[in-house]
């Protein structure tokens, strides 16, 4: 029913990624289609970003936080492990007592919590409710380190689920792959980075407390061939299966909103795909880059602002990332 969106107002371009790793932005560009990235000062939080994009939402929608019968946030850089950041948000937005909680399922997030709406709103459990895409990633990442750092950026997006005399969701298609658990992964535990820290304070080192926060604080990794080739090979085929489980092909389409993970894959999976020339894509990762559970809401929020003509017509989105995990469904845009 609606869309909102909160990009952050740092903007990261390749020139400042390459003063902290060795590459170019000829390379990176190249790579992965990414030119900048947002990413939130300090001050900003995931509540804060996730706040932004909702209100939109809420707006587009022209319902108030107080009809909202559901919050679900989907997100893996919130930083607390309880309570959700949803029970928070509902509160901000004056959704008490909508039911609120939070997904982890990295980049396949948001799609996941569609997926739960979508239940939700057809069993009357709930007339309205929100889903929330966010991520600050720029807090559990290293900078200095190649694999994934200089991909990832921070923001929101937000959608309001609704009820319809027709169906706006098609039956989503969610998924994992566990034995690829470490393809896209936290390089240590909170457990291991509580430890190291109480070693470094019984010796008293301040040399080994630095070491310690730097060391094992935890920060993401992924093992980029992997990823892409399960990524290129295998998610197309879960696509397709969206497409059919809704009953419609690639032609009654009007617009394919992949995860922005790399513009190779998303360039991949529209030709297996076979996708028209007229069905517009996504591709939001050039000047967002990666922001895993918010990449979806975002690309597709910009899509509409800048192409309001695609309202009312037929999308695919497909989220796929750590776990291995991934959703997708064919909605109807607002």
């Amino acid at each position: 029913m609606g869309l909102g969106a909160y990009r952050p107002e740092l903007v990261i371009d390749n020139e400042q990624i390459c003063q902290w790793i060795d590459s170019s932005d000829e390379w990176i560009q190249q790579r992965t289609g990414i030119k900048t990235r947002h990413r939130a000062p300090e001050h900003v939080s995931v509540v804060d970003m996730a706040e932004g994009a909702a209100r939109e939402a809420l707006e587009h929608a022209g319902i108030s936080g107080e009809e909202l019968g559901g919050v679900i946030v989907a997100t893996v850089t919130h930083p607390f492990a309880t309570p959700s950041a949803a029970a928070d948000l509902a509160h901000r937005l004056g959704a008490t007592p909508a039911a609120a909680f939070d997904i982890s399922a990295a980049c396949a997030g948001y799609c996941y919590g569609i997926g739960q709406a979508d239940a939700m709103v057809r069993s009357g459990l709930s007339r309205y409710v929100l889903v929330v895409g966010v991520e600050k990633l720029s807090d559990f990442i290293d900078n200095h380190e190649r694999t994934i750092s200089f991909l990832l950026g921070d923001g929101a997006g937000a959608a309001i689920i609704g009820p319809s005399e027709t169906p706006g969701i098609s039956p989503s298609i969610l998924g994992s792959n566990g034995e690829k658990w470490e393809a896209v992964a936290m390089d240590s535990s909170l457990l291991n980075f509580r430890d190291a820290l109480a070693r470094a304070r019984e010796t008293q080192d301040a040399t080994e407390l630095l070491n310690a926060e730097n060391r094992y604080w935890p920060t993401l990794r992924q093992d980029g061939p992997t990823v892409f080739r399960w990524a290129v090979w295998e998610m197309a085929k879960v696509a397709q299966q969206a497409l059919d489980a809704a009953g419609i092909t690639a032609d009654d389409l009007v617009a394919f909103v992949p995860h922005q993970a790399n513009i190779r894959i998303i360039d991949e999976m529209v030709k297996q795909l076979k996708l028209p020339e007229h069905v517009m894509v996504g591709r939001d990762i050039v000047d967002a880059g990666n922001t895993s559970a918010a990449s979806i809401p975002l690309a597709m929020h910009r899509l509409l602002k800048e192409n309001p003509e695609l309202s009312g017509g037929l999308a695919l989105q497909i989220g796929f990332g750590a776990g291995l995990v991934y959703g997708t469904q064919v909605i109807r845009l607002p």
